[in-house]
């Protein structure tokens, strides 16, 4: 058994994941003959590189998020990547809730998150009133019994998302510090961090065992995995393969509250 200490920023540890999110076996199979939705986002972007082997402008791909100390709604941004719709591979410009329409419990549906807690609970925060992309989403899925998959980096972990979401709600603040928003708890979804990513892809086990930085590794994670000889072999390689990730920049368009 051998052990070694990781350090990820959080773009290096979106790379690592995306590449798990696109090894998963129900990932493969959804690719091979049936759907994949795979939902705007900060971390979705590098999953649908991976998955369509095309790079992309990922900051077009950024709907609601945090940035300069505040939330913001999706930006009024003409250069904007709606989510990307595969049918057996191929890229279709459909609608998503077109394709989604037509979900069986064998396609697959990629979400990101903006929490994720030690349960491997997800929440995502919604600026829609209706809910946006997941309040569309959800019942259909859970319906369906098709795949959810969450991608959510370790940055955003919290102590509980079921606590979290009963003190959230558009309408329940005095101000806000930007763009009003709820939660959405999604507990029952496949849910890939840094320690999941590494298992699926190396085989080893995996400890968060720090998180913050300073200089440009704000958000970054300490991480220490465990596994046999070859498999920490793997992972070493598979780590140097996404140092240096560049950082994602604010998105084009008019930030909206």
């Amino acid at each position: 058994m051998e052990r070694a200490m990781i350090i990820l920023t959080p773009y290096e540890s979106r790379r690592l994941i995306a590449k798990a999110v696109a090894a998963l076996p129900c990932v493969q199979q959804a690719k091979a003959d049936g759907w994949i939705i795979t939902a705007t986002g900060s971390s979705t972007g590098y999953v649908a590189e991976e998955l369509t082997g095309q790079p992309m402008v990922k900051e077009n791909f950024i709907s609601g998020h945090i940035t300069a100390g505040e939330t913001w709604s999706t930006p009024d941004n003409p250069d904007y990547i709606f989510p990307v719709v595969l049918h057996k591979g191929e890229r279709q410009l459909i609608p998503f809730e077109e394709a989604l329409a037509k979900f069986g419990p064998h396609d697959v549906f990629i979400k990101g998150a903006n929490a994720v807690d030690s349960q491997f609970f997800a929440g995502i925060m919604m600026a829609n009133e209706k809910g946006g992309t997941i309040g569309t989403a959800l019942g259909s899925l859970q319906a369906r019994g098709s795949q959810l998959i969450i991608p959510v980096g370790l940055e955003k972990l919290i102590p509980s998302v079921l606590e979290a979401v009963k003190h959230m709600g558009i309408n329940h603040y005095a101000w806000v510090t930007g763009t009003a928003v709820g939660m959405m708890p999604v507990i029952s979804a496949t849910v890939v961090t840094e320690i999941q990513a590494l298992q699926i892809l190396c085989g080893v086990e995996t400890w968060h065992v720090g998180s913050g930085g300073i200089a440009g590794s704000e958000g970054a994670v300490a991480l220490v995995i465990e596994g046999s000889a070859a498999q920490v072999a793997d992972a070493h390689k598979l780590i140097q393969s996404v140092k240096g990730e560049l950082p994602l920049k604010r998105p084009n368009g008019t930030p909206r509250h």
